[in-house]
């Protein structure tokens, strides 16, 4: 039943992404985050993002500028490796807190915090005109791509920073997202390498028993995210991106006070 529950529900997240204006990784994160433990979510949200990026690439790769890739990307392969180690060492720390609620035992440990402070963060920039509207100069391109990879090692949130900093680089819109494609495959294939050697030291916790739903979770999401793209037209529909925003506010909350 398990199973069949984080099927569903993965599917029909990425298939949100088309009508909400969030990105398959920042909305399917949380989801895995109620299911798995969160140093999981977060490694299996990068395989969807990896996988679905790798599709894209194989389109698109001729059309990326290849002088900002280097000067964006690769200080972001380097952050992205300082990023995932850092989750592994949250997710090692022993409990910040324990309390109780109505005789209910809770706990709040540092990778929860964290990574529960952080959806909360980026929601609320995803939700911002201001932001949306941020653009940084091109000569700050390696600083962006030092931030994007960091906090894309650490909890999958990079395509805000790395939008809001490739907007200036002087790129067409072809390049623009054939660019940022690169960048996030580029992410994506340093922190898997950081997060499986991880889990085969043993530092994400319970990475063998969860094996097999996070392998149906992946395949579902990446399954609805390719369906979706092709029978559906992508639109932003503002109800549908509050109703996702506030979804991702309250398990950031919840994750971030101990309650989930």
């Amino acid at each position: 039943m398990e199973l069949v529950l984080i099927g569903v529900v993965a599917l029909l997240t990425s298939g949100l992404t088309l009508f909400s204006g969030f990105g398959l990784g920042t909305v399917l994160m949380p989801v895995f985050a109620l299911f798995f433990p969160l140093s999981l979510a977060i490694a299996a949200t990068a395989v969807v993002h990896f996988a679905a990026n790798l599709f894209k690439l194989g389109l698109m790769a001729r059309q990326a500028d290849w002088p900002v890739v280097v000067k964006f990307s690769v200080p972001a392969a380097v952050t992205a490796i300082l990023g995932a180690r850092s989750l592994a060492f949250f997710d090692q720390l022993p409990p910040l807190w324990h309390y109780t609620i109505a005789g209910s035992d809770f706990e709040i440990t540092a990778v929860k915090a964290v990574i529960g402070s952080l959806i909360v963060l980026f929601a609320l920039l995803e939700l911002s005109p201001r932001f949306q509207a941020l653009a940084f100069p091109a000569r700050w391109l390696p600083v962006g791509g030092a931030l994007s990879g960091f906090f894309g090692g650490l909890s999958g949130n990079q395509g805000a920073l790395r939008s809001a900093f490739l907007l200036k680089a002087g790129l067409s819109k072809d390049a623009f997202v054939a660019t940022g494609v690169v960048s996030a495959v580029i992410v994506d294939a340093v922190r898997l390498g950081v997060y499986g050697t991880a889990m085969l030291a043993g530092q994400f916790s319970q990475a063998q028993t969860l094996a097999l739903p996070v392998i149906v979770g992946t395949i579902c999401a990446f399954i609805g995210a390719l369906v979706g793209k092709r029978i559906l037209q992508k639109v932003t529909l503002r109800t549908v991106q509050l109703i996702v925003a506030i979804a991702m506010l309250s398990i950031g909350t919840g994750l971030a006070l101990g309650l989930l």
